[in-house]
């Protein structure tokens, strides 16, 4: 005679209330935490009145801290080592556009310096970021 029953099969179902309960609390970390990712560098762009460009491709930007600071996208470079980063970054790309970001409070022979070392890069097309006019 057996107590509790004589069942000692092996249950090969998987228990999938663990897994949505973590997918749960990740799907809300992400969703908290996304707002507060910021992509690029905050900087204080100029005014402008021209059409913005239409581009379906992501390329880079070279950014100017009101300070002077100068990023390749979000990392930092110091301004003489700007034209051989770019060239290493630049060798194997056939499309060599780069914009431009610069703080409107920056001097101007700032700006003109790391246009004419982004150049001597090779870099073919460079477009500036700005802000458009208020009416």
């Amino acid at each position: 005679m057996q107590i509790g029953g004589g069942n000692d099969q092996l249950m090969s179902e998987i228990n999938v209330t663990p897994f949505v309960d973590v997918m749960l609390v990740l799907l809300i970390i992400f969703m908290v935490s996304a707002p507060m990712m910021v992509e690029g560098i905050d900087v204080n762009l100029p005014k402008a009145s021209a059409e913005p460009l239409k581009t379906e491709e992501e390329n880079l930007v070279i950014s100017i801290q009101n300070d002077s600071q100068v990023y390749i996208n979000d990392q930092v470079i110091d301004i003489e080592f700007l034209t051989e980063k770019l060239q290493k970054i630049l060798e194997n790309v056939e499309k060599r556009d780069l914009y431009l970001k610069a703080d409107k409070d920056i001097p101007y022979g700032v700006v003109v310096d790391v246009m004419s070392k982004v150049k001597a890069a090779g870099v073919t097309s460079l477009g500036m970021i700005t802000l458009p006019e208020e009416n």
